[in-house]
């Protein structure tokens, strides 16, 4: 089971480092010295190697005399670690339990008595204090693990993990660096890179497959646990010596605001009617740091206009998750497709425009089949970057990290005590004002008539507001032109967006020809700007549209 697995790894290591040197320290025995020997001639390796895993080959006679007393304190590591996982890891399952299970525990647990190996070695870092470490290991362990699984409706099941499989990378820092044995004062690992998870769910005496949707339930709960409580940026802190380890600890670095738009081209799951999909986001997969959108019911091309936000704590390796599920009311949601972004992708302070394709998987790089698109605007503002500009309304209120960069642009200066607590109930400003829009013309428009033209119009929603402006219609063209301008009051300009619609007139009704949505973030960044928009929902055409915004930001009663 891959949580288990991450989580008995990550103890084993430290619990094998530890054990190797405080049995070095009361014997006083040469290996000690070459260890310590070791660790000094890393901290001393040359940048050059040190950006790269080398292979056991380059430091043979410390690797395999890790391996080898790791191997021989296999034994007693599971006897002394087996029990202490067992207790601590239940609480931490429960936090991940799927609806459909009323509990989840262990009714069996020991390691088995194959030890992981070490294949490879790195330092990621020099510094004056620390050495930091990248070890590579593999693990085809033969562990005997039971989870005793109670449903909702009462029925126990045995769950055996089986066939367990594991290489990866676990990170491990020592520090600080002292003058007394065994050189360091703490040891803090973390799964750095999970490269290959493979293991197995078997019901003891049945077939788990009879329960639909649990399988993928129960596996998904496991990925979920270990990407979450032992993959970097997560860390577990081992004290050799005496002293305050606190800056080793995992803490915020910043917010990531996030505005789910919109997706299109979902695939259907429904064998009759369309798929009532609703998003599921978060960074780190705790069901109190996860948003799940509303539920948009019969629609493959939902519109949310949804906005989030979230802690990050290393936006050097962290990753947004926007999973769309199709609901099925009271049976397990079906998943329709996945996608992620990467925040070292962003720029601190500057909103970012992303369209993503749907994958199955999001570790499986051969998933070829379309599943549909989601539309996100991204904010990542790192604490000290943030604009620390006060609410010009209330200094006692803080805004939200789009919200400030609406009223100052990021000037990088500090932020205050107040803004810091992440906690505390934020204050919003309504962003007020009149947005001008004018509809210039279209163009490659696809034909809707049976002699190969068009009359077509274009019918403007501000979406939260409900108002509604039509362009006139222009006869037989599938590239007209209008030059009408509509003034439209807006409440929220946060929270609000234009649908801009293109149908065909016709004497006896109106045939729809595609469609373009728009927020407001954009236009109330820039103050104005020109742009040419594709339709979707169409085989051809695109819209020519010239936005001007002039505000007048008011404070929210709450």
């Amino acid at each position: 089971m891959a949580f288990i697995l991450g989580l008995v790894l990550g103890i084993t290591i430290g619990l094998a480092v530890v054990v190797g040197f405080v049995k070095s320290e009361n014997h006083r025995s040469k290996r000690r010295s070459e260890l310590a020997t070791t660790i000094a001639a890393f901290a001393r390796m040359t940048v050059e190697d040190s950006r790269k895993i080398l292979p056991a080959e380059y430091y043979p006679s410390w690797l395999n005399w890790l391996n080898q007393h790791l191997s021989k304190i296999w034994p007693y590591v599971n006897e002394a670690a087996s029990e202490l996982i067992k207790t601590n890891v239940e609480p931490v399952l429960e936090q991940y339990r799927p609806i459909i299970l009323s509990s989840l525990k262990f009714s069996k647990f020991t390691l088995g008595t194959v030890a992981p190996q070490f294949t490879g070695v790195r330092i990621v870092e020099e510094g004056g204090d620390s050495v930091t470490m990248d070890l590579e290991m593999k693990w085809d362990g033969n562990p005997s693990i039971i989870l005793d699984i109670k449903t909702l409706v009462g029925v126990r099941l045995p769950v055996q993990v089986k066939n367990i499989g594991f290489t990866g990378v676990f990170r491990l820092i020592f520090k600080p660096l002292v003058n007394e044995l065994p050189c360091f004062g703490a040891v803090c690992y973390s799964l750095k890179e999970k490269k290959d998870l493979d293991f197995t769910l078997k019901v003891v005496g049945g077939d788990i497959s009879s329960i639909p949707g649990l399988y993928d339930q129960i596996e998904g709960t496991i990925r979920d646990a270990i990407e979450d409580t032992l993959t970097w940026p997560v860390r577990k802190i081992v004290p050799i010596l005496p002293g305050d380890y606190s800056d080793l600890e995992l803490k915020p670095v910043g917010t990531l605001e996030v505005k789910l738009v919109q997706a299109k081209e979902l695939t259907n799951k429904d064998l009759v009617g369309k798929s009532d999909p609703y998003a599921v986001l978060y960074i780190r997969p705790l069901r109190d740091r996860m948003k799940t959108s509303k539920t948009i019911n019969n629609d493959l091309n939902p519109i949310w206009n949804e906005h989030f936000e979230f802690i990050v704590e290393d936006e050097s390796t962290q990753h947004l998750v926007v999973k769309i599920y199709d609901s099925e009311g009271l049976q397990a949601s079906e998943l329709i497709g996945c996608a992620h972004v990467r925040l070292n992708e962003l720029q601190p302070g500057k909103v970012k425009d992303v369209w993503l394709k749907l994958v199955k998987d999001l570790e499986v790089q051969r998933d070829t089949k379309y599943r549909g698109q989601v539309h996100l605007e991204l904010l990542y503002c790192p604490f000290g970057m943030e604009n620390g500009i006060a609410n010009p309304f209330s200094s006692d209120f803080s805004m939200t990290s789009l919200e400030k960069v609406l009223k100052s642009g990021a000037n990088g200066t500090d932020i205050t005590e107040n803004e810091k607590e992440i906690t505390q109930k934020k204050r919003e400003v309504i962003v007020r004002g009149v947005l001008s829009v004018t509809v210039i013309s279209a163009e490659d428009l696809p034909p809707a008539d049976l002699m190969g033209k068009a009359d077509p119009y274009v019918v403007i929603t501000l979406k939260k507001a409900g108002t509604k402006n039509k362009t006139r219609v222009v006869n037989d063209s599938l590239n007209p032109v209008w030059n009408q301008t509509f003034d439209f009051v807006v409440e929220d300009g946060l929270h609000d967006m234009l649908i801009v619609e293109v149908w065909d007139h016709d004497t006896f009704g109106k045939d729809y020809m595609g469609r373009c949505i728009l927020t407001l973030t954009r236009v109330l960044l820039e103050g104005e700007y020109k742009d040419s928009f594709q339709l979707d929902e169409s085989k051809s055409g695109k819209l020519n549209l010239h936005l001007k915004w002039m505000p007048q930001p008011i404070l929210r009663d709450c």
